[in-house]
């Protein structure tokens, strides 16, 4: 993984804490018990062709017309075990409470149903919080959700702590360079470089430490006078 860092603009003790609580999270040894899962989100824009392409040719790409059609927008969420290479993804027509919700359902009933619990490392978009749950679902449910997950949280300005955005940039850059006119066209995209992904047991080599995150980019931590 390349080691870039985006410097927030006013260094404080909560982007410190966040960071290094996130750090301490990716330095624990595997267990199949607490499995540790990246989680993000990222919209797509759908759009159409109003002329038919031209095909490609030796020494030339396939070219498109720069007219296009909106056809709305559709959401992709990246559910990412790094320790057992492992990546699920999910395309929706939103990113609501319900969605983030209903993603966690998943995990817990679906891809890790013998895991005492999750833990689960994600940004601070204001629909992931365990409330979601309770708008959701009823509340017996809800809480047994709640009790199944260990939220961290990275910094605002520090998503790039998150390994499941480098999954999803890994997705972007192999699957969606050309246009894509519809959901179920997206679906399919992620449903075919999901399984091969995870048959080939790619996953981020993650070199930043919290020892790195000390001495390295010092401006990340406030001055104590």
């Amino acid at each position: 993984m390349k080691k870039a860092w985006c410097i927030p603009p006013k260094a404080n003790g909560e982007f410190v804490w966040k960071m290094e609580d996130v750090l301490e999270v990716y330095k624990r040894p595997y267990d199949p018990k607490r499995p540790m899962v990246c989680f993000d989100e990222m919209p797509k824009q759908l759009v159409a062709e109003t002329r038919k392409a031209l095909p490609a040719r030796p020494g030339q790409v396939r070219r498109y017309d720069y007219e296009y059609r909106r056809q709305g927008v559709a959401n992709v969420f990246m559910m990412f075990e790094p320790l057992k290479a492992k990546r699920h993804v999910k395309v929706t027509d939103r990113r609501t409470k319900r969605d983030f919700a209903e993603r966690l359902q998943e995990l817990a009933d679906v891809h890790y149903p013998e895991a005492e619990r999750i833990v689960l490392v994600m940004d601070n978009l204001n629909t992931h919080t365990p409330g979601s749950l309770y708008e959701r679902f009823e509340p017996e449910e809800a809480r047994r959700l709640a009790e199944k997950f260990e939220m961290h949280y990275t910094p605002k300005h520090g998503s790039w702590l998150n390994m499941a955005e480098i999954e999803l940039g890994v997705f972007s850059r192999q699957c969606l360079k050309e246009h894509m006119e519809s959901r179920q066209n997206l679906a399919s995209a992620a449903g075919g470089w999901e399984p091969q992904r995870n048959a080939h047991a790619f996953t981020v080599d993650w070199q930043f430490r919290t020892d790195d995150a000390r001495i390295k980019p010092k401006s990340l931590y406030p001055s104590i006078e």
